[in-house]
């Protein structure tokens, strides 16, 4: 197992891509930690995940406020005594909408609530797990972001800006952890069937699938192999990169 023994946080872990993550990296050994803003079905998660035998613990996460960011690492550290790995997924999209409008008709709050979650979260969440790994000297940081970072799409102008925040970022802080041996790498999806993603248009679903090279639908399951060999030992000589795990849509 890949993650045997290692502590992982994944931010908006309770659902669709979130509890992929989190099931993956249970069966490759790792204790989890589900982060997220809905703490039923974070809850629910974590529980059977122990009771299949694993360890799991849920915690109550707007990863826009600093409080609750830091009460998620602190809860982390009473429980496990450590943070290996810490997978920034939380977002908002269409679970959480983002409210879609043409840039000159965005009302300025929406710009501010999409930024909140999906870059400032990131940050946010960085700046409370890196002093333990860095007093560990070692550390492995996901950070989600997306295909449409390099594609672009109209009306989801602060969702693309937010999530081009991530891979620089990403890019940017890689160099201040590195002498540390803690890696910073980000995984782009593309539009992943997910929640209320299945309840999408055919129509839409087809013009997704026929823009890419692999010519079907992508699935949460379709990430969770990037997402593990990310956070394991078989990338550690891997930082600042941007992998887009999208079926051959953007090639960059």
């Amino acid at each position: 197992m890949r993650l045997k023994d290692k502590v992982a946080i994944i931010t908006g872990g309770a659902e669709g891509i979130g509890k992929a993550y989190a099931l993956g990296f249970v069966k490759e050994g790792a204790k989890v930690v589900i982060a997220d803003i809905n703490q039923t079905e974070a809850v629910a998660l974590a529980a059977s995940i122990t009771r299949k035998g694993n360890e799991a613990i849920a915690v109550k996460t707007d990863v826009s406020k600093v409080d609750e960011v830091d009460n998620m690492v602190k809860k982390t550290l009473e429980q496990f005594g450590k943070i290996d790995i810490l997978l920034n997924n939380a977002a908002k999209f269409h679970r959480d909408p983002a409210v879609r409008a043409m840039v000159w008709q965005m009302d300025p709050v929406e710009w501010e609530k999409v930024i909140a979650v999906n870059l400032t979260g990131v940050f946010l969440c960085c700046r409370a797990a890196l002093p333990f790994m860095i007093k560990q000297k070692s550390g492995k940081i996901i950070n989600v972001a997306s295909s449409l970072a390099f594609f672009g799409t109209t009306e989801y102008s602060h969702y693309v800006a937010s999530k081009g925040g991530v891979v620089g970022f990403t890019r940017a802080i890689c160099r201040e952890v590195g002498q540390y041996n803690i890696t910073v790498n980000t995984l782009c999806p593309g539009y992943t069937l997910s929640g209320d993603l299945d309840k999408m248009p055919e129509q839409s679903k087809s013009f997704e699938i026929n823009t890419r090279v692999l010519k079907r639908a992508e699935y949460p399951e379709d990430l969770v192999g990037t997402a593990i060999y990310l956070a394991s030992s078989d990338s550690d000589f891997m930082t600042g990169q941007a992998i887009v795990v999208d079926g051959g849509n953007v090639m960059h």
